[in-house]
């Protein structure tokens, strides 16, 4: 009987996304390039060695350290794609993903881009018949997200916009629309024009002053069961005969916005 951890989806392949574990401090994301080598300061190994191997390879290198080979979560994407503004940390992301709905075949409006970060993970989940269109007035995180949507292989599913989302989206009829800039009061309307009846809008946002004024902007329009929430996140320590939480961790990163478009008939 052929034992299913050998999936054909598990096995490394020319191309395939690499994630590199040393210890909990030192962790790479890379592709496996045949004759080519991975290198860093414990040491490099060929790629050759590990392609056709299954994901969850322990490999040593050159200087006798062992390196743990992975396949990439999104998680490890967002910690490691380049950005050049702050990115959604997971914990968010997967509480945008849980409260929209999203789905795939879902078809979701983002703004801003930022580096991409949120953007490819909406896109693993809409993938293979759904598409997020995402808008980012900054040529240069526009330049940046381009390069890593292009480097996760997922431009199929995105479209990336160079453009003001407070002059509105060109789409309609959409499942979902993540708000994520400076000032999302600007563009609450367009999304409201945007989404399908029941659809969902999250807003992300720093500030308490900044939920108050998205709060009575949502209640102007017409949107219901609103609902904002915060997120703490605390690692624990794992160490044996020690296990604590981490004296370090992730507080205050942003509020969530979630309410849903009503359908109060012809009168709108």
């Amino acid at each position: 009987m052929k034992d299913s951890s050998f999936a054909e989806d598990n096995i490394i392949v020319e191309g395939s996304d690499l994630f590199i574990v040393l210890d909990q401090r030192k962790k790479w994301l890379t592709k496996a390039v045949s004759g080519k080598q991975f290198h860093c300061h414990k040491g490099f190994i060929d790629y050759d060695e590990i392609i056709g191997k299954p994901y969850g390879l322990r490999v040593t290198t050159n200087k006798s350290a062992t390196l743990s080979i992975y396949k990439p979560l999104p998680s490890d994407y967002l910690a490691k794609l380049p950005h050049s503004s702050q990115i959604i940390y997971s914990k968010d992301a997967g509480m945008i993903l849980m409260n929209t709905g999203v789905v795939p075949g879902s078809k979701v409006i983002e703004t801003g881009t930022g580096s991409g970060a949120l953007t490819s993970i909406l896109a693993n989940y809409v993938r293979n018949t759904g598409h997020v269109f995402t808008y980012e007035i900054r040529e240069e995180a526009f330049n940046t997200a381009t390069k890593n949507i292009e480097r996760l292989g997922l431009e199929s599913y995105v479209t990336i916009k160079n453009q003001d989302a407070s002059l509105g989206f060109d789409e309609t009829d959409v499942d979902a629309v993540v708000l994520d800039l400076g000032d999302p009061c600007e563009v609450i309307s367009h999304a409201y024009t945007s989404l399908k009846y029941s659809g969902i809008i999250a807003v992300f946002l720093p500030t308490y002053n900044q939920v108050e004024k998205v709060y009575t902007k949502l209640r102007e329009f017409h949107f219901g069961e609103i609902k904002a929430l915060e997120l703490i996140e605390r690692e624990m320590q794992l160490k044996v005969n020690a296990i604590r939480p981490n004296t370090r961790m992730i507080g205050h990163t942003g509020f969530l916005i979630f309410a849903r478009k009503l359908y109060y008939g012809e009168e709108e």
